[in-house]
């Protein structure tokens, strides 16, 4: 169905910080970042330059924002245009309680007027794409038909981008983290959206981990947003190049270009565990992976050199594999 598609990581709080999407943008040139979810509170009445600054080779990148106040949104997504991000995004999708109580997040779902009234006030102020990433359901609001007006009300507004996440979210009785895992993925409410909505950009995000699940899914919309494997297994971002007949990057050459940019913040005055915490999923499902894991997770590289030290042994014990399996073929 889809000639380009559209991949990007998902939005995740305390893991897309600008350190994670340096990295990520490593594996893939196209993939679409977005920042974690920052609510317009925090850069009304907080430090400005520490929510909204990036880095200009995170590009594209999107600013998701949390928020139910019109008049606050479209200032915060003014801010966005103005700093160069190249959507914002509405979060319509978190669970956790503590969004709820201030009005964001999935909550939202049960009054798609005020989320329609959002989006608008967003749209006309700026140039730059609005989005929207909402789950398929909540609570007692959990049948397609409810999802379809939620989608349609926003959609007058001129919307016509939709992440959706294809699991409902029970707001009274499970965590975030069981919200992530316990209701069902239900994938063909997501494909009859965009079958029955043709017009809009339909965006499916929740639980895809390869590259196969992500072409079986493009079979059907139009986008994947992947989530906590991107973090987890960085490289499924280069394997992705595939989509676009992108050769895949060697991972000691990410670590290479990575180096600079590490000395760069340690300069800064970042703390080198920040950092490290990142990559530590570079080499998921290769011989000498939990080693690696070790040697920087947990404050225990203190140093550029002991990163060093952790490339170095990951390549000899790749290499060990590789003659070993040569030898016994």
């Amino acid at each position: 169905m889809v000639k380009t598609p559209i991949i990007s990581v998902a939005p995740m709080m305390d893991w897309t910080t600008k350190d994670y999407r340096y990295f990520a943008r490593l594996f893939n040139p196209n993939v679409v970042l977005y920042t974690e979810m920052v609510t317009t509170g925090a850069i009304l009445f907080g430090d400005v330059k520490r929510h909204l600054d990036y880095n200009q080779q995170e590009h594209p990148l999107v600013l998701q924002l949390g928020g139910s106040d019109p008049k606050d949104l479209a200032t915060c997504t003014k801010m966005a245009q103005d700093w160069g991000y190249q959507g914002v995004n509405l979060n319509v999708g978190c669970p956790s309680d503590r969004v709820q109580n201030n009005k964001i997040g999935a909550c939202l779902m049960a009054e798609p007027d005020l989320v329609a009234e959002c989006i608008a006030s967003m749209q006309q102020a700026v140039d730059i794409p609005v989005t929207i990433k909402h789950r398929i359901g909540i609570d007692d609001m959990q049948s397609y038909e409810e999802m379809l007006h939620f989608v349609d009300t926003v959609a007058k507004t001129g919307c016509t981008h939709f992440v959706v996440h294809a699991r409902i979210a029970i707001l009274k009785g499970l965590s975030p983290k069981e919200n992530r895992e316990v209701p069902p993925l239900r994938y063909e409410d997501v494909y009859r959206l965009k079958r029955e909505r043709p017009h809009l950009t339909i965006e499916l995000n929740g639980g895809v981990k390869t590259l196969e699940e992500t072409q079986t899914h493009l079979q059907h919309v139009d986008g994947v947003m992947i989530g906590r494997e991107a973090y987890h297994n960085p490289y499924l971002l280069a394997e992705l190049g595939q989509l676009w007949h992108l050769d895949a990057p060697n991972r000691f050459d990410i670590m290479q270009q990575m180096m600079p940019y590490i000395e760069q913040r340690l300069a800064e005055g970042a703390p080198l565990s920040i950092i490290t915490r990142h990559i530590l999923g570079l080499f998921q499902n290769l011989p000498g992976a939990r080693k690696w894991r070790q040697a920087l997770s947990g404050g225990n590289a203190k140093s550029i050199q002991d990163i060093e030290n952790a490339i170095t042994n990951m390549k000899a014990a790749i290499e060990r594999t590789e003659k070993y399996l040569e030898e016994h073929q």
